[in-house]
This record gives C-alpha cells, sequence and structure tokens, in this order.
C-alpha cells in the first residue's frame, strides 16, 4: 500500500507596498499658507499642517 503524502507547507510572498501619494510624499500630511484679511487674503509667513486631500491621509497612491 502508498503511503499518503505530508502537507508542505505554502510560503506566501509578501504583497508588495503600495506606491506612495505623489502630493504628500507618503506622510499623509501637506502644509498649507496662512492667510489674513477679509478681501485680498494677505499671506503670512506662518504654516499650518493639512491632511492631503488625495489620499486622505493614509499616503498611499489611490488613483488608477
Amino acid at each position: 500500500m502508498a503511503t499518503a503524502k505530508k502537507p508542505t507547507a505554502r510560503r506566501r510572498s509578501p504583497k508588495p507596498e503600495p506606491a506612495k501619494c505623489p502630493d504628500c510624499d507618503g506622510t499623509g500630511e501637506t502644509t498649507e499658507t496662512v492667510r489674513v484679511g477679509p478681501r485680498k487674503g494677505r499671506a503670512t509667513d506662518d504654516h499650518q499642517t493639512v491632511l492631503c486631500l488625495t489620499c486622505l491621509g493614509t499616503g498611499d497612491d489611490t488613483t488608477d
């Protein structure tokens, strides 16, 4: 009688990392210039960190 084959463990290849977002370079955040004034919106030397609108903060390139 033939012997039964032993099951072999399958090795899974690691998933490729998603591409980085081109707008925020994979950080998920960008900087915006602070503007003041009701009419012209004069730009100041201050900056604020905002969520990247392209990837919504994930840092992954979601464009196809």
